[in-house]
């Protein structure tokens, strides 16, 4: 089952994904994205739900319109949404897949070595409570 509002799920004891989030939480004024981690119950039901991977986490993964986007697509779909001409990176969705997913791809398998990881998932504010799934 997809959730009904667009939702962003990332790892959530990679701290590069963490900052993600808080770039996005930043620059998303109109607070159109929901978040959750791939670790959460809605993350596991989503992940169960499409056949992908439960417990080894590669891709951020935006569920917009009734779909699943991954690595690439998912990223460059998130920050044309966000404000501070931030949109203008969405011009790289012309660029093909088979380009832009290694690079991706190489980020992801290195995150952790690059950026580290937190032992657990991290809590959001009081105020952003309503924010995560």
């Amino acid at each position: 089952m997809l959730p009904s509002s667009p939702t962003i799920l990332f790892d959530g004891v990679c701290n590069l994904c963490n900052g993600f989030v808080q770039f996005v939480i930043n620059n998303d004024p109109k607070s159109y994205f929901k978040f959750a981690s791939l670790q959460s119950e809605t993350g596991q039901e989503v992940l169960k739900a499409h056949g992908l991977p439960t417990e080894q986490f590669k891709s951020v993964l935006l569920v917009e319109d009734g779909k699943i986007y991954t690595r690439s697509a998912a990223a460059l779909r998130i920050v044309r949404r966000l404000s501070g001409g931030w949109a203008g990176l969405y011009v790289f969705v012309l660029m093909p897949k088979f380009l832009r997913d290694p690079l991706y791809d190489w980020v992801s398998r290195n995150r952790y070595r690059w950026f580290g990881q937190q032992e657990s998932c991290m809590l959001p504010t009081p105020e952003l409570k309503a924010r995560f799934l």
